[in-house]
């Protein structure tokens, strides 16, 4: 069981993330959603310990993450994979190097600076890169890839961390729909497959209903929804990203990632459902 209690951080006479508190089973896949500024970036990082909570308690079976020090922290980092919105990859290295990386808090500080992989490490890289459909880039420059490729090879480079948990922040922003369909299927693959937990920041609402089998919503740091898929209803939607001057919601057609989004408004139509009135995020 993973746990947040009263999970607080300001910066200065702003809170971020506000006195949250969770408790997540191991194997779930959990979207965390919600308008820019909500603090789910924040809330990520602080899982990860890339910044510290101002006050709370983080835990991860029995032990306090947020206490961590040292090499104990670097091993949580290491079990808590981290993906980011804007990769975070080598551009200058190729892309087997780039998924090497994932295998530095493993090996000895030696090894490490001399860049230095077995053929084991080797032959594992090369299979995540295949279970992504990305292996013929292998030796390519990861800066010459498209966004949807470097993207996998993060991905790529968080499994061969062999990490107890993923986070993974605002995975499919900066992608088109197709890869942004190839990320989370990616995703929703090692959580079901490694049965990993896996808590993604979304802003697309279909993503989240279609992936995810609970969401959390926060508005101005605090969890304001938490849920199934199936309970997140045009109030729960307001609750989390507000109305507009007419106090009207948000038209869930403009978060999302489908392909086609006349077919998916009509087909709500033809299920009785009427679209939220059009309003901005």
């Amino acid at each position: 069981m993973f746990k947040l209690r009263n999970v607080t951080r300001r910066f200065g006479k702003k809170t971020a993330v506000d006195s949250v508190t969770l408790d997540i089973p191991q194997g779930q896949m959990v979207g965390v959603i919600g308008r820019s500024g909500a603090g789910k970036s924040t809330l990520l990082r602080m899982i990860n310990r890339l910044q510290q909570p101002t006050s709370g308690s983080i835990h991860f079976a029995g032990v306090e993450v947020s206490g961590l020090r040292g090499q104990a922290l670097r091993n949580w980092q290491r079990d808590c994979a981290m993906i980011f919105q804007q990769y975070n990859l080598v551009p200058r290295l190729d892309v087997l190097t780039n998924v090497l990386l994932g295998r530095l808090n493993h090996r000895s500080t030696v090894m490490s600076l001399l860049g230095l992989f077995t053929r084991e490490e080797r032959i594992h890289a090369i299979a995540a890169l295949e279970r992504l459909g990305i292996e013929q880039t292998a030796l390519q420059m990861a800066g010459t890839l498209s966004g949807g490729q470097q993207q996998r090879v993060a991905i790529a480079r968080a499994l061969m961390q062999n990490p107890k948990m993923v986070l993974a922040d605002e995975p499919i922003a900066s992608l088109d729909p197709l890869n942004a369909k190839i990320v989370m299927d990616a995703l929703r693959d090692i959580n079901e497959r490694e049965g990993i937990t896996v808590i993604t920041n979304l802003h697309t609402l279909d993503t989240a209903r279609n992936y995810c089998e609970r969401i959390v919503g926060m508005a101005a740091g605090r969890v304001v929804f938490d849920g199934k898929p199936s309970e997140l209803t045009a109030d729960a939607v307001k609750q989390i990203y507000g109305t507009d001057r007419d106090g009207a919601g948000i038209d869930e057609t403009m978060t999302s990632t489908s392909i086609n989004i006349p077919a998916a408004a009509a087909a709500k139509q033809s299920a009785g459902l009427q679209p939220l009135a059009l309003a901005g995020l």
